[in-house]
């Protein structure tokens, strides 16, 4: 099997799988328990929080950990709203987000909140100009993913969020889900931010929201003593500590993935631009970890199976939103339904050889060659 739907899923790192085994075995106790053995789970704990801490360049009361990146969004933006429904009820988006993110948003819709899409140029960035002049006084969140899932686009955090300094009652929220891993992460300027272990070779299960120091989010979840205020439930001590470790290596290890990658990336592009019914969607400026292509006048779902049936895995659209509709994402860019419903992503690791590059241009060729006669 040649696996290239990493951004879908990672496996595990074994040492990652190690830490996580070592401390479920090590530390049987309730970190809430007033005890040697809740003592020990407290403070295992409280060292991976100060670990991820380090690793974001955040403060550890700033980590708030939940059940992954779906969780923190709908934390994140639910709770914004709730607290900022005095000052108004604007909200603006991209078309890029994520389901867990637009789906928030479609439900805070059926409550009164007014929510408005900013346009994306060509390369998939967002349009700065036209993101301020949809920022109203009474606008109260912007959420942009720092990285896009299906096409790899960068998005420029930073001027965003110098952009709404300007609104004091506007938050940032940032989904980094696809971003951490693939490039350098920064929360300078961020309100709220999401991540999840199981993009970066971590466990599922377990992901975090970064929250700035000062910000009075309302929980999604009440009852019960926890590592915060903001999240109640007896906190999983070896999901933490895993969590941690998968961070760490992901920062530490970033540059030399990143080489490893960039090489592959470029040579898929040089092969696949051989075929004249091929159009490459992701941008030359997109993370070389994801690349997004279709075939022309083949479905994406077509071209998916028998790929499949080749022990090849790549994914249609977001494996949370592969519904048998168009694209979002690709649509948005290039403002073609036919060419978004040919869209499908191939995602690459350090993991992924030369040798796998080698055999998947063999099959894809077997591929295209039955579907497009």
């Amino acid at each position: 099997m040649i696996y290239l739907d990493y951004s879908a899923n990672t496996p595990v790192d074994e040492a990652v799988l190690q830490r996580f085994c070592e401390v479920e075995r090590n530390c049987p106790g309730n970190a809430n328990s007033r005890h040697a053995a809740g003592t020990a789970a407290k403070a295992a704990i409280d060292a991976a929080t100060q670990s991820i801490a380090r690793s974001l360049n955040v403060q550890p009361a700033e980590i708030i950990y939940t059940s992954g990146a779906s969780e923190a969004n709908n934390f994140a933006i639910k709770s914004i709203a709730r607290l900022e429904r005095h000052h108004g009820r604007h909200i603006i988006f991209t078309p890029l987000e994520h389901s867990s993110v637009s789906g928030s948003l479609t439900a805070l819709q059926e409550q009164g909140y007014e929510i408005d899409l900013v346009d994306i140029r060509q390369d998939g960035t967002v349009d700065l100009a036209h993101l301020k002049e949809l920022l109203r006084p009474d606008t109260i969140l912007v959420a942009v993913t720092a990285v896009d899932s299906e096409l790899g686009v960068v998005q420029p955090v930073a001027e965003i969020a110098e952009m709404l300094k300007a609104c004091p009652h506007c938050h940032f929220h940032v989904d980094a889900t696809q971003a951490v891993g693939k490039l350098p992460v920064s929360f300078a300027g961020i309100d709220t931010m999401s991540l999840t272990a199981h993009k970066f070779y971590g466990l599922n299960g377990i992901g975090v929201l970064v929250k700035r120091r000062g910000l009075a989010l309302e929980p999604l979840i009440h009852g019960g003593e926890s590592t915060t205020i903001y999240r109640s439930g007896t906190p999983t001590v070896a999901l933490a500590c895993s969590l941690a470790l998968a961070l760490e290596k992901a920062v530490s290890e970033l540059p030399a993935r990143v080489e490893h990658i960039r090489a592959l990336n470029a040579r898929l592009r040089t092969g696949l631009a051989q075929y004249p019914k091929v159009r490459i969607n992701s941008p030359d400026t997109a993370v070389p970890q994801i690349l997004n292509l279709s075939v022309q006048n083949v479905k994406g779902t077509v071209f998916q199976r028998e790929l499949d049936a080749q022990g090849v895995c790549v994914s249609v659209k977001s494996a949370c939103s592969s519904d048998g509709l168009p694209s979002r994402a690709v649509f948005a860019v290039s403002h073609d339904r036919r060419n978004a419903l040919s869209s499908w992503r191939i995602s690459l690791s350090h993991l992924t050889t030369e040798q796998e590059i080698t055999d998947f241009m063999q099959a894809f060729d077997a591929c295209y060659n039955a579907l497009t006669q």
